[in-house]
């Protein structure tokens, strides 16, 4: 995977409003938010239940469009592309982190890591080539044959991340992604995430309830219904990246 240079602006997001409409109602989600993250940050968004976390990952990631103001990431403004620009775009640009992995059961590791890969140009030969070294940075290459009903929920999401990171994103978007694990297996995915952030430059976006998951992140930004009311730096942001 690439290192790309530092300082890069990866992600802007101004003035951004989100309603939904439920029948003839309008309900606000999120209200005037600005946000600016350059290439190597690393985000922890929290806030209770409701307060818009998921749907601001989701702008960022190109899964939802804003009401209002502009979400630009990797310089292409995400409110004014067609589906298929942002399906394209997504593909090249996000990888994505979920809290119940999302793997196919009828697939093998290997199978599922290299699933976005079948969407490319790459050859057989490249594809096998970025499938064994996503595996080797999760440390699950010894288990590249095994069916997700024969890994355990650490290994389950060690093979989501290589997916994620298969295709050398610029952007990861991780959605409670140790929600769903034992506190051992919390700890490895976070060093994991750490490691790809730190040694692998990745912009990292991750929603999360857990305050010791967010202690790993350089930001970590709060909302509150629909508002961002407070930012921290995390002890992680002293620390000298390479």
């Amino acid at each position: 995977m690439s290192n790309s240079n530092a300082g890069e602006t990866v992600v802007v997001v101004r003035e951004v409003c989100k309603e939904f409409r439920r029948d003839q109602l309008t309900i606000p989600v999120l209200s005037g938010i600005n946000l600016q993250l350059s290439e190597g940050d690393y985000l922890a968004l929290m806030g209770p239940s409701g307060s818009g976390k998921t749907t601001l990952l989701n702008l960022i990631a190109g899964l939802d469009r804003p009401t209002a103001g502009d979400v630009i990431v990797c310089g292409q403004n995400l409110g004014q592309s067609s589906e298929g620009e942002l399906a394209k775009w997504r593909s090249r640009h996000v990888g994505f982190i979920f809290q119940m992995y999302n793997l196919i059961p009828v697939l093998t590791a290997y199978e599922n890591v290299e699933l976005p890969l079948t969407l490319t140009s790459l050859s057989r030969r490249q594809r096998d080539d970025h499938v064994k070294a996503a595996l080797e940075v999760v440390g699950l290459q010894d288990r590249m044959d095994h069916y997700p009903r024969q890994l355990s929920g650490g290994q389950e999401q060690r093979v989501a991340i290589a997916r994620a990171i298969v295709t050398d994103p610029t952007l990861l978007v991780a959605d409670e992604p140790t929600g769903d694990l034992d506190a051992k297996s919390a700890g490895e995915i976070l060093e994991l995430l750490h490691r790809l952030n730190t040694e692998f430059r990745k912009t990292i976006v991750m929603v999360t309830h857990d305050p010791n998951a967010a202690a790993r992140a350089r930001r970590i930004l709060h909302l509150e219904k629909g508002l961002l009311v407070s930012e921290v730096v995390s002890s992680r942001a002293k620390e000298s990246v390479q």
